[in-house]
């Protein structure tokens, strides 16, 4: 029988090797070039670059941002296009803004449900550890779901002008009205960040932020002109923040310069940023 030897550390059974000192390593540690660390934008966009690659991997996902803007289209557009502008054409030019605002907001609760999972598998622990910019992990969900606020603003666009939709405003209208939309709902995702981090489970999410947004969506100028309203209810639509998003994406589109309703969808959105953003970085903080 043979035996087989094994290789040892020539460091261990070399006479004339001699370990390093302590004051030698220490230099050499002094003298290695760290890594930069990386900026507040570096690292926003790496935590949204991660944001979209779960959209890669759960397909799924894009769901409600390409079946659930179709349905919402045709739905309320043949539903009640000859009930209240007495042809489907006629009412599509009025909704289709409208309703495009109301899909996208709708869709920002994702965001929340999105911070709760991680919450509850443990991956937040982890960043709150690594040395970025400490709001990044919650910049980097808004910036991946603005890709999906942008997916589903194409979806709808495409399939209203499939169905007579004609924006007066051409080109530059619909660029301006959906660049103010992707604004508007980055700025009002930060509350369901917030909700994210306060509630315990996904389902709370989901439900707490649907009480919020229906009566946002629906109590607005969506569907039909306030004017035709009780005056109790037109004092909550015409100051509803959806309002104000809504007209200024209608008007825009319209080939108009709607400046006041800018101003308010504007203002709306750094009242979100300002105050829902410091209180999810509270809780994030503290979590």
């Amino acid at each position: 029988m043979t035996t087989v030897s094994t290789n040892k550390d020539t460091r261990t059974t070399d006479p004339d090797f001699e370990a390093p000192r302590a004051e030698e390593l220490a230099e050499l540690l002094v003298r290695r070039t760290r890594p930069p660390r990386p900026g507040a934008l570096s690292a926003s966009m790496t935590f949204g670059w991660r944001a979209m690659l779960k959209i890669k991997h759960v397909p799924e996902q894009l769901f409600d941002v390409t079946a659930f803007p179709i349905m919402m289209v045709l739905m309320y557009t043949y539903l009640f296009g000859g009930a209240l502008a007495g042809s489907v054409s006629s009412y599509v030019q009025f909704l289709l803004p409208g309703i495009l605002v109301m899909s996208v907001v709708m869709i920002t609760m994702y965001t929340g449900v999105s911070v709760n999972t991680d919450i509850e598998k443990g991956v937040f622990d982890r960043f709150r550890t690594l040395p970025i910019w400490r709001p990044a992990p919650m910049v980097g969900y808004l910036l991946g779901d603005v890709v999906r606020y942008l997916i589903a603003s194409a979806v709808m666009l495409t399939v209203g002008v499939v169905i007579g939709y004609r924006p007066e405003g051409g080109l530059p209208g619909v660029l301006l009205g959906v660049v103010l939309l992707l604004v508007f709902s980055f700025s009002f995702s930060w509350i369901w960040t917030m909700f994210g981090l306060l509630l315990r489970s996904e389902k709370s999410v989901m439900g707490v932020s649907m009480m919020v947004i229906f009566p946002l969506t629906f109590l607005s100028n969506v569907f039909v002109d306030p004017r035709t309203m009780p005056g109790w209810l037109q004092a909550f639509v015409n100051n509803n923040p959806v309002t104000h998003v809504a007209s200024a994406v209608r008007e825009l589109m319209a080939g108009d310069w709607p400046g006041v309703d800018i101003a308010w969808s504007l203002g709306w959105s750094a009242v979100f940023v300002l105050v829902f953003g410091w209180v999810t970085m509270r809780l994030y903080n503290r979590k």
